[in-house]
């Protein structure tokens, strides 16, 4: 009985979470010797490490997924720096609302973003400057796809996740008040791109990224990753 539970944890996947103090954003540990694993939703998920891969400057960004396993696998890990600034890196596999295993990533159509696609985002902040900036894999090939912060988290309707978070409330999307993280894809459905402000998040105002059909201030929402950003 307890091999075949184990077994079936394993092919399953879960959430998992984890989060530790850095001295640098090159993943460096602190004072307090780095971070330890945090509570597990479901079973243990595969948080990458501090520092782990590349990506932009100060975030230790790995490829989107490498620290996620099974489908609905996700992780998280963050901390702080000496200098003051935070940073923290969460990822997700996509999967349509309802699945078997839950996820934070879900998927609204699967002919755009496709279950099991997967994608990663990363979130630095200190005084002066807050940049977000995502990894996505497989999706469709050489295409473009719109993305935005929203207020609230993911659910089964796609209108859950809110409006747009905006710095200052308007009557007009635009991305210097808002996080635009649009984005192509390249020949193997992978995508990048990075959102600098020099404002941050108010607390518990931006929870989410929803991934749109077309580029720009609006569009059909196709997916939703729910999100704990940092005030």
């Amino acid at each position: 009985m307890l091999v075949g539970a184990a077994a079936l944890l394993m092919l399953t996947g879960g959430v998992g979470m984890a989060h530790g103090t850095v001295d640098g954003l090159d993943g460096t540990p602190g004072p307090d010797g780095a971070g330890h694993a945090g509570h597990a939703a479901h079973s243990p998920g595969k948080a990458s490490a501090p520092g782990e891969g590349s990506g932009a400057a100060g975030e230790g960004s790995g490829t989107a997924g490498d620290a996620s396993g099974a489908a609905g696998e996700a992780g998280m890990v963050g901390g702080a720096s000496r200098s003051g600034g935070l940073w923290m890196r969460v990822d997700g596999v996509f999967s349509p609302p309802g699945s078997f295993v839950p996820s934070d990533a879900l998927t609204y159509d699967t002919r755009l973003v496709p279950a099991a696609a997967r994608i990663e985002v990363t979130q630095y902040a200190d005084r002066t400057t807050t940049r977000v900036s995502t990894r996505l894999r497989g999706l469709v090939p050489d295409r473009a796809y719109g993305m935005h912060v929203h207020t609230s988290p993911c659910a089964a309707d796609p209108a859950s996740a809110g409006p747009h978070y905006q710095h200052r409330t308007s009557a007009t999307a635009d991305p210097v008040n808002e996080v635009w993280l649009d984005f192509r894809t390249d020949g193997n459905g992978d995508g990048t791109a990075e959102a600098r402000h020099d404002w941050g998040f108010r607390d518990g105002g931006a929870r989410s990224v929803i991934v749109h059909d077309v580029q720009g201030g609006a569009g059909k929402r196709v997916a939703c990753f729910t999100v704990p950003f940092s005030a």
